[in-house]
């Protein structure tokens, strides 16, 4: 159902729908009916309608690294010299270039991204560090923090709490 202003209007079935896909994109349309009290053909319409509106952006598999190579996690905080619009904008086309660079977000504040990089060894995040200490755009402290443990990574959002 959509409300006045074109946007897609949520439900508690919608809601109990994103908040089990979170916890297993993998499962079935009978399962998933099943665990929100819906049958299999309106669930999955309200699925197709979710993914058509954008709220379902992308489905993907979180792979444990630590299993499959040895590599290195870090993130960087990083504050530039200039904050003028062209400046952000030089820095986030350079760092969505990078090929180990995993996120980045934008923050308020006195740092002005935290970069996440996920590399084969250190050797190869200095290189980096180093391009974007001497390409970026007038980058002016980068600080750089090795992740020893992922104490809670993300699993997703709990939605009843933000949705009303």
């Amino acid at each position: 159902m959509k409300d006045s202003d074109a946007s897609v209007k949520l439900d508690h079935l919608d809601l109990k729908i994103l908040a089990k896909l979170q916890t297993d994109a993998r499962i079935t349309n009978q399962e998933l009916a099943d665990a929100v009290g819906l049958s299999p053909s309106p669930c999955l319409q309200r699925v197709k309608r979710l993914e058509r509106a954008g709220i379902i952006s992308v489905y993907q598999a979180q792979i444990d690294l630590n299993k499959v190579c040895r590599h290195v996690d870090v993130i960087a905080a990083v504050t530039l010299n200039s904050h003028g619009l062209d400046d952000f904008n030089d820095f986030e086309k350079m760092v969505a270039g990078m090929r180990h660079v995993v996120e980045c977000t934008k923050l308020s504040g006195t740092i002005d991204y935290l970069v996440r990089f996920i590399c084969p060894d250190i050797g190869s995040y200095q290189m980096l560090s180093d391009e974007l200490l001497k390409l970026g755009p007038k980058v002016g402290n980068l600080s750089s923090y090795i992740v020893l443990k992922a104490v809670k990574p993300f699993r997703g959002v709990v939605l009843d709490d933000l949705v009303s």
